[in-house]
């Protein structure tokens, strides 16, 4: 059954909303329990973050495509998988969404409501960070088997949190949303402008790799069904 455009949109705010959530609350849980560790914060916050979405994913995947992310609904409307009507209300509920997430993981852990984080992430080392994450989210998203993305698009965010210097937000919704907590998974206001940036370069990039590979011959082991949909 085809789904309207209104309820993709209200998936993509739901979805983001519950997204940022689960980053921005579980950093907050994990600050509080680990006693000043930042590597056991940080651990928590991955593995909060990637049962999170991998749920999300799979509950939001066939109503909306489960995006919550701007540069994934760019990236979708470019191959004609999302109609360019739909891109700015994507867009916008995403950013909502992810305000609305930072809000309510500070009401539920009794934190003002209202906030902007003070916490500077900036330099090449971070954008360049954030550039890596992005390009392999959107290679992930790009070359995964349908029925496998959203475990492996769960598993890349989880090692990226570890192997980039950022800790992967590879979204600029979630960048969006995080300026509006002073807390562990925040991000300064100031330092937005050069992840946003950088995010979507990668994006672009990961565009044109995905479209070099799907001009190569499919390897001999590899099975029609896969390969169709890789170069979908």
């Amino acid at each position: 059954m085809a789904v309207s455009a209104s309820r993709k949109v209200l998936a993509e705010g739901l979805g983001t909303t519950l997204l940022l959530a689960v980053v921005i609350g579980s950093g907050i849980m994990a600050e509080r329990l680990s006693g000043g560790n930042v590597a056991v914060a940080l651990l928590a916050n991955t593995l909060a973050t990637v049962g999170g979405l991998y749920i999300l994913i799979e509950v939001f995947g066939p109503i909306s495509g489960a995006h919550f992310n701007p540069a994934v609904s760019l990236v979708m409307a470019s191959r004609g998988q999302l109609a360019w009507t739909l891109v700015v209300p994507y867009v916008a509920m995403q950013l909502l969404g992810a305000m609305l997430g930072a809000w309510l993981a500070h009401a539920m852990f009794d934190m003002n409501i209202l906030q902007f984080s003070s916490k500077v992430r900036s330099g090449p080392g971070q954008w360049i960070a954030e550039g890596v994450a992005t390009f392999g989210l959107l290679l992930v998203i790009l070359r995964a088997p349908a029925a496998r993305v959203a475990a492996m698009v769960a598993a890349y965010i989880g090692a990226a949190y570890w192997f980039t210097a950022s800790t992967s937000f590879a979204n600029p919704a979630a960048v969006f949303g995080r300026m509006f907590s002073d807390s562990f998974a925040g991000i300064a206001p100031s330092s937005a402008a050069g992840f946003v940036a950088a995010e979507l370069a990668g994006a672009g990039l990961a565009v044109a790799v995905h479209k070099f590979f799907a001009g190569a011959p499919a390897a001999p082991h590899t099975s029609s069904a896969v390969g169709e949909t890789r170069n979908a």
